[in-house]
């Protein structure tokens, strides 16, 4: 199983990462497919090869085809809209938030699957990648379809999570 393989991987110094794999992901509460739309679109995020090796098999065993395909461009345009949008956040002249923006981002209208569940995708990749603008954004979309602040939370956990081991791993990689 994915979540055994990259628990073994990691070094002992990281055993709270292995034992928060197990917590976060081997027994969370979501369903199904906001779980492992949220591991995929993670793993993505974090462009790391070996946890994005250990969790996509999975999720593409467990997530219908349009869900696979949802969470993977979840990662896709916010990988463009976290930098786009941080950048507008983090820049004095708050008149570039004013300026047409011109990117596409037409599967955020149309994602294929279930709006709520590409919100929370694209939730835990903003977190990912630190665009508080997007974090605030998406939160208050989820809110207002009535999803309540542990699902949020748990998304944020994924996150952080999925994130932490990747850095983990890639940094013993480099070192080996």
């Amino acid at each position: 199983m994915a979540l055994d393989e990259l628990k073994a991987a990691l070094p002992e110094y990281a055993k709270d990462l292995k034992l928060n794999l197990s917590g976060v992901i081997g027994n969370s509460d979501l369903p199904a497919q906001q779980l492992w739309g949220t591991v995929l679109s993670c793993a993505m995020a974090t462009g790391s090869r070996a946890v994005l090796r250990e969790l996509e098999p999975q999720a593409k065993e467990i997530l219908s085809e349009q869900a696979y395909t949802a969470a993977k461009a979840a990662a896709a345009v916010m990988a463009m809209n976290n930098v786009y949008y941080r950048t507008l956040h983090l820049l004095s002249d708050k008149e570039y938030g004013s300026l047409r923006t011109g990117l596409r981002m037409n599967v955020i209208g149309n994602p294929g699957v279930e709006k709520v569940d590409f919100e929370l995708w694209s939730f835990a990749v903003s977190a990912i990648n630190g665009c508080g603008q997007c974090l605030d954004s998406h939160e208050q979309v989820l809110r207002k379809a009535g999803v309540d602040r542990e699902t949020v939370q748990a998304a944020a956990k994924i996150a952080a999570v999925v994130q932490a081991v990747a850095a983990v791993l890639d940094a013993e990689a480099a070192l080996a």
